[in-house]
């Protein structure tokens, strides 16, 4: 009996502890930031706006630039990696494939990958003399080297396209689990009723997965709506803002731009609405497709 009071005392006490971490590291900050939102802070100077930062947001170009640049690469991202992911990984669960460790492997290797180093690879490779330009010259697809990062249109492409690379594998390694974790028994029951594979990958696979297919997107929209690493790292933000995303936009309001704390605040707590609200979006979408189901 003393031994289970022990044990229930210390389970008690690094409750305690975890949670006194989470206060400060997490509610504190959160709350600290929403606080901040109604003050013009400048240095230590604070000048009390109420919700002129909320309203200062809707009339600033460069908010709503950097906002439509999330959205346009939530939009076209995030399907196609999620969708790559998914056919990667109805691949790589096909047991008659040879290699599939080292496939799978290779695939999820972007995600580890650091990422200064596979920027730097992405800047050489895109170079106007490297080796993509070369490739597709010898080809005859262009004439003349494109400069891949210096145009407005083809930079976001090339965002987009780090995103896949990188995050393609990280949610191919949910969806194979996902589905291993299927019986065998359904797919052999299907089998006997004369289901065809494909038919068998629509109307049991997709179904059976789709906890995590919920899972994957919301963590993968969310994840969007945060983008700074990549367009940070890669563009910068240019050409001339072109690339710009709402966390860089905190950034720069933070530590580039005359700094205001309260008006840097003001767009993360936009992000975190966004977040939330799209979140909720896709849960009331997949809610009512399953009970039409």
């Amino acid at each position: 009996m003393k031994v289970k009071n022990r044990d229930s005392k210390i389970g008690w006490n690094m409750l305690i502890v975890l949670l006194v971490l989470w206060g400060l590291f997490t509610v504190i900050p959160v709350i600290w930031s929403f606080g901040l939102t109604v003050f013009s802070y400048r240095g230590n100077e604070a000048k009390f706006v109420g919700l002129g930062n909320y309203i200062n947001i809707l009339s600033d170009q460069l908010f709503l630039k950097s906002f439509g640049n999330t959205l346009f690469y939530l939009i076209i991202q995030v399907p196609i990696m999620l969708l790559l992911a998914m056919v990667i990984a109805a691949l790589l669960n096909n047991s008659s494939l040879k290699g599939r460790g080292i496939y799978r492997t290779i695939i999820f290797l972007p995600c580890v990958t650091s990422l200064i180093t596979y920027s730097v690879l992405f800047k050489i490779m895109l170079a106007p003399d490297g080796i993509v330009n070369k490739v597709l010259m010898s080809l005859s697809i262009i004439s003349e080297p494109t400069n891949w990062l210096g145009d407005p249109f083809w930079a976001k492409i090339v965002v987009i396209f780090a995103l896949i690379w990188r995050w393609t594998g990280y949610n191919m390694i949910f969806y194979l689990a996902a589905m291993q974790n299927i019986p065998g028994e359904v797919y052999e029951a299907a089998t006997v009723d004369g289901a065809s594979k494909l038919r068998q990958f629509f109307s049991i696979t997709i179904p059976l997965m789709k906890p995590i297919i919920i899972f994957t997107s919301i963590t993968s929209t969310i994840g969007t709506l945060q983008l700074f690493d990549e367009t940070m790292v890669l563009t910068k933000g240019g050409p001339g803002d072109a690339t710009i995303t709402l966390s860089q936009l905190v950034y720069k309001n933070l530590f580039e731009y005359s700094p205001n704390q309260g008006y840097a605040s003001t767009i993360a707590v936009f992000i975190v609405i966004a977040a939330v609200l799209l979140a909720l979006l896709q849960f009331k979408i997949t809610k009512e497709e399953t009970n039409e189901n």
